[in-house]
């Protein structure tokens, strides 16, 4: 049975992925979450309302023992399963100019995003390497390509997403694995509930926010056998802001 593990599918875009590839790839989703349980449960009752299924594994990105540990024991109780589809999204951020970042900040914005998608890809990708087959999708941001006032921190780590995604593309295509990213702009979920939109959106040509739908439709193309010949991109998708 072919698997998609998406980190950080308790809510928000990682949700809206999470369901959309139960729905379009009928994928048994393996929903990554690191402390809310109720969240993640609500993504695991989407999916099977999707029409596939799935099952909850719970591990912190950031912390390669704990990731390991997760999917090895899910490995041997799952002999029939394989993890065919990574979708790097966990992250957070811990907005500061930069004077005011302090190390701790740093650290963790850069841990989850980047030490995470580390953890995470190492620990499935010898098996697509074997199996020739694999589609891995991180989800980068506009912060990473374009560089936001306020956020260096986040827009060192997910710049540093999308360097290595070129990277990765690179290494891995003879075997039929690609490694795509995409890059959201101001997207509707508990990231950016915080901001103001009504001022924001006037930055953005479309003249809205995004939904995490909209995020998670791309995606879903990205793993299916209709972009097989796409990898090492990265895709905006943003309203029309560029950088």
């Amino acid at each position: 049975m072919k698997c998609a593990l998406v980190t950080g599918s308790s809510r928000g875009i990682g949700r809206a992925i999470a369901v959309q590839l139960a729905k379009d790839e009928k994928l048994y989703i393996l929903i990554n979450y690191s402390s809310n349980t109720a969240a993640a449960e609500e993504t695991l009752r989407l999916v099977r309302e999707a029409g596939s299924d799935g099952e909850l594994l719970k591990f912190n990105v950031e912390t390669s023992s704990e990731v390991n540990e997760a999917i090895n024991t899910w490995r041997t109780n799952n002999p029939e399963k394989e993890i065919t589809v990574l979708v790097n999204n966990a992250g957070v951020t811990k907005d500061n100019l930069f004077p005011w970042v302090t190390e701790e900040d740093w650290d963790k914005v850069m841990n989850i995003s980047v030490k995470g998608m580390y953890n995470c890809t190492q620990a499935i990708i010898s098996k697509m390497l074997r199996a020739r087959s694999g589609r891995i999708v991180n989800v980068a941001s506009l912060s990473g390509l374009k560089g936001v006032p306020g956020q260096t921190n986040y827009s060192a780590a997910k710049g540093a997403m999308i360097a290595a995604t070129k990277a990765l593309s690179q290494e891995v295509a003879k075997r039929n694995i690609t490694v795509n990213a995409v890059a959201p702009g101001f997207i509707a979920s508990d990231m950016t509930s915080e901001l103001n939109e009504e001022e924001l959106k006037k930055m953005v040509p479309a003249n809205r926010f995004g939904k995490a739908e909209e995020v998670a439709h791309l995606v879903s193309f990205l793993v299916s056998n209709k972009a097989s010949y796409i990898t090492g991109e990265v895709i905006n998708i943003n309203g029309g802001i560029y950088s």
